[in-house]
């Protein structure tokens, strides 16, 4: 009798460490600066929202789930300047307060970018979909904390402390159904798009369309000679 082979399992710290790169890969382009994890999780009993500012965003499709990230006023502020300060703008036109709505709505569009990313890799490693809403934003003063209830049949939850560039902290926290996901044959994960190639293509489309606009009247003219014979 032959040996067996052991099936590759995909499991729930699986799904924290990925969704950690996302965020890790997310955030260090978005603001120029390094921003990584600790190598340790903890296993919580739920997810809260905290202050300064805390994020959500729930998923669900082939598992369920709920991202939480809550920032600090100074790390929300950090990455907030940074990418912002990165997309052209200048210092003195930038918010100053971690209240103020525009802080709020850039580090909802981070969110988006990071449960964006995450969701893509889930689709092309585990072969799976999974849809999210749109993540939403509460600045909390020191007096509040909100516990976010899912409706989880076996949930684990796990937080993750992060780091910015300057050293502020910030904390992830995921909370999913216990899965696994097991491999049934071999398979290569499909290639994450790449963004210069895709612009590069909507340029090469847009170009192609703008010279056949441009032909389109002329070739339309010589046929209307062509039929009347000149």
């Amino acid at each position: 009798m032959s040996n067996e082979k052991n099936p590759v399992v995909f499991g729930t710290e699986d799904l924290l460490i990925s969704l950690c790169n996302s965020v890790s890969k997310v955030l260090t382009a978005a603001t120029k600066s390094q921003i990584h994890y600790s190598g340790m999780a903890q296993r919580i009993t739920k997810t809260c929202l905290k202050p300064d500012i805390g994020c959500f965003v729930l998923f669900d499709g082939g598992f369920s789930g709920l991202v939480v990230i809550n920032f600090s006023a100074q790390a929300a502020m950090e990455l907030y300047e940074s990418y912002m300060l990165d997309m052209g703008m200048a210092k003195e036109g930038l918010a100053s307060s971690h209240t103020s709505d525009e802080v709020s709505d850039v580090m909802g569009e981070l969110m988006n970018q990071i449960v964006g990313d995450f969701t893509g890799k889930v689709e092309r490693e585990l072969q799976t979909h999974i849809t999210q809403n749109q993540p939403r934003m509460l600045v909390l003063n020191k007096q509040v904390m909100l516990s976010v209830d899912t409706n989880l049949d076996n949930p684990e939850a796990r937080r993750v402390t992060f780091f910015t560039g300057r050293h502020n902290i910030f904390y992830l926290e995921l909370a999913t159904d216990r899965t696994e996901f097991i491999r049934l044959y071999d398979f290569e994960p499909e290639k994450a798009p790449d963004p210069d190639e895709l612009i590069a293509q909507a340029n090469r489309e847009s170009r192609d369309s703008a010279i056949v606009s441009q032909q389109t009247p002329a070739d339309d003219s010589d046929d209307l000679l062509r039929s009347l014979g000149m």
